[in-house]
C-alpha cells in the first residue's frame, strides 16, 4: 500500500498556477525523487504535503487516511532548503526541544539525540551555538533533527548542500538505511547524479504540472536512443554499415547508434563474421539529466508555439 498519495492537486496565487493537478503515489520504504527546475512549484507541493500550505483542490491521502495536518504532523520529518534552526540557542538545548515538538518526551529525546550525535560525531557541539557552525556542519544538525522521531515519511529538500563528499557519503548511507527500516523519503534536488544514485521513483515538474513519473530504470528504458559503446581488439576498426552510424570514436572504442529497433545479436554476428574481435558491446541508456534537459526543453518549446498561435 501506498504511504502518501497526491490526487489532483492543486494551488493558486492570483493568477499563477503554481501546482496545477498533479498526481502521484509513493510506495512504503521507497526514496522518491521531486525534481523540477527553479519555479516549477516543488517547494509550494512540499509545503502542501506538510500542512503549511492547503490545497485549492485536490487530496491528499497519508497512511491510508485523507491527511490532517494536527494529526499526522508527527509522522512526517521535513528538512527544508533554508535552514530553520535557531542561531543564537544551544545546540543540544535545541535538539532536545525540537524533538519533544515532535511527539517525544525528554528522557526519549535526550536518548536519541546523543545516539545519532555519536553516530555523526557531533559530541562535542551539545554547548555551541548554531551560527558558530560551518554551513555543512549545519547541514548535518538538521538532518539529524529531522530525523531523530523516527517518521514515516521524511522529506529531504536538497539534504546535500554545503556537505563536503565525506559527510554527504555519511547524509547518503544513512538515507538508504532509513528507507531499509521501513521509512519513506522524499528528495528534492536539483543535482541529477545523486537522484539516479539514490532514487527509486521519480516525478518531474514544470510549470506547476506532471511532465513524467515512473521507476528510474523504466523511464531510462523509455528514453533510450539505441546507443552503443562498442570496444573492438587494438588497431581493429568499424566497418561502415547500413545499420548503423558511429557517432564517436577513440581509439579502438566506438559509439553507435543503430538505424531503428535493428536486431543487436544479429549486427554482433555479422561484424564477427567480418573478422572484427569486439571485446565489450554495451548499450548506453541517457542519464537521468539528459532526460531532465530534454523534457523540459520540449515543454517550453509546446508552450511557447502555443503563446504564438494565440497571438
Amino acid at each position: 500500500m501506498a504511504l502518501l498519495e497526491v490526487n489532483h492537486l492543486k494551488k493558486y496565487y492570483a493568477s499563477q498556477k503554481a501546482v496545477d493537478d498533479i498526481s502521484f503515489s509513493i510506495a512504503r520504504g521507497s526514496i522518491f525523487g521531486l525534481l523540477g527546475p527553479n519555479g516549477a512549484g516543488k517547494t509550494t507541493l512540499l509545503r502542501m504535503i506538510t500542512g503549511i500550505f492547503y490545497p485549492d483542490e485536490g487530496q491528499i491521502i497519508f497512511e491510508g487516511r485523507p491527511f490532517e495536518a494536527e494529526r499526522d504532523i508527527l509522522r512526517i520529518g521535513y528538512m527544508p532548503e533554508e535552514r530553520g534552526l535557531y542561531k543564537k540557542m544551544k545546540i543540544g538545548e535545541q535538539v532536545l526541544y525540537l524533538a519533544q515538538l515532535k511527539g517525544l518526551n525528554r528522557q526519549e529525546a535526550l536518548e536519541k539525540v546523543k545516539r545519532w550525535f555519536q553516530k555523526f560525531g557531533m559530541e562535542s557541539w551539545w554547548n555551541r551555538k548554531v551560527e558558530d557552525l560551518s554551513k555543512g556542519m549545519q547541514q548535518k544538525l538538521q538532518f539529524v533533527t529531522t530525523v531523530l522521531h523516527e517518521p514515516s515519511l521524511i522529506i529531504l529538500d536538497e539534504p546535500f548542500s554545503g556537505l563536503d563528499p565525506v559527510n554527504a557519503n555519511l547524509i547518503r548511507d544513512e538515507i538508504h538505511g532509513l528507507a531499509e527500516r521501513g521509512c519513506t523519503i522524499i528528495f528534492s534536488t536539483h543535482r541529477m547524479a545523486e537522484v539516479e544514485e539514490i532514487c527509486d521513483q521519480i516525478v518531474l515538474i514544470n510549470k506547476g504540472r506532471k511532465v513524467l513519473d515512473g521507476a528510474v530504470g523504466t523511464i531510462k528504458e523509455q528514453f533510450k536512443e539505441h546507443r552503443f559503446l562498442v570496444k573492438t581488439a587494438e588497431g581493429q576498426t568499424l566497418p561502415p554499415g547500413k545499420d548503423y552510424r558511429i557517432l564517436d570514436q577513440d581509439a579502438s572504442e566506438f559509439t553507435i547508434q543503430l538505424n531503428g529497433q535493428h536486431d543487436t545479436n544479429a549486427l554482433l554476428s555479422d561484424l564477427i563474421r567480418q573478422n572484427i574481435t569486439i571485446r565489450a558491446f554495451n548499450e548506453i541508456l541517457p542519464s537521468l539529466n539528459d532526460i531532465f534537459i530534454r523534457l523540459v526543453n520540449d515543454n517550453q518549446s509546446t508552450t511557447r508555439a502555443f503563446q504564438n498561435n494565440l497571438s
